[in-house]
């Protein structure tokens, strides 16, 4: 079976209902054939409380596709390794960046999240880590996960807070090239563009616009709605949208 990823971000969850995410992942459960695992691009909850990850482990519930989680802005790392750690679903390790190998796919997540900014780095020591574990497998494709998109999308108020190092992140990835996706959030709308010879997928919030009170001026408001990333059987990877509306 050709390797696929369902990529979902954004889900802002709270102590209230998960509707948004229950639809997202029923959305994911109803695909024939099932992707080979899950990932959600950070802002998994609104505000890194401990009680909002408590209320995601009891939305995530058992969920039976494998699942991999990663920080953004509105999340606090530590409180996801305390919630997560151990568990599948931060690669069963303690740290917030990590990576997973498939049969025939390499997940790697990264940690871009800043205390107190908006706005996402990486560092050198994660940048570092992330080229010694592409070098690993370097005949297997890859995907690179952040929260963060190390380009420009064309929408100015989210490019004052994308990721500060994508330069540095791009000559890493230029290094391997089965990298075939990298994929981000914090846009809330879907976009791709050409990075660093491969293709860079932000997807739309699993959950939808917030509620009018939370919209911030200049960021998108558009149906939730999910990527799915797979090989097609002559080799090429392409990327459907699903909305979920």
């Amino acid at each position: 079976m050709t390797p696929s990823l369902a990529h979902l971000s954004d889900p802002h969850l709270t102590t209230g209902p998960a509707d948004g995410l229950h639809r997202a992942l029923g959305r994911v459960l109803a695909l024939d054939p099932h992707p080979t695992c899950v990932v959600i691009t950070g802002d998994l909850t609104d505000r890194g409380r401990p009680a909002e990850y408590a209320a995601l482990r009891e939305a995530l519930g058992e969920f039976p596709l494998p699942l991999h989680l990663l920080p953004g802005n509105h999340d606090d790392p530590a409180a996801l390794a305390t919630e997560f750690g151990g568990s599948a679903l931060l690669g069963g390790g303690e740290s917030t960046h990590y990576v997973v190998d498939h049969p025939g796919l390499t997940v790697v997540a990264l940690d871009s999240a800043v205390a107190g900014s908006p706005a996402g780095e990486l560092g050198t020591g994660q940048l570092a880590w992330l080229d010694g574990v592409l070098a690993e497998r370097p005949e297997t494709p890859a995907v690179v996960c952040l929260h963060h998109p190390p380009a420009p999308v064309g929408i100015p108020f989210l490019d004052r807070m994308r990721l500060a190092d994508g330069p540095a992140l791009a000559e890493v990835l230029a290094r391997h090239p089965q990298v075939v996706r990298v994929l981000a959030g914090h846009a809330h709308r879907p976009i791709t563009a050409q990075f660093a010879g491969a293709l860079l997928a932000v997807a739309p919030s699993a959950s939808g616009p917030p509620p009018s009170g939370a919209r911030k001026a200049g960021r998108p408001q558009e149906p939730a709605g999910l990527l799915l990333h797979l090989a097609t059987a002559d080799g090429p990877w392409v990327t459907h949208h699903l909305q979920l509306a």
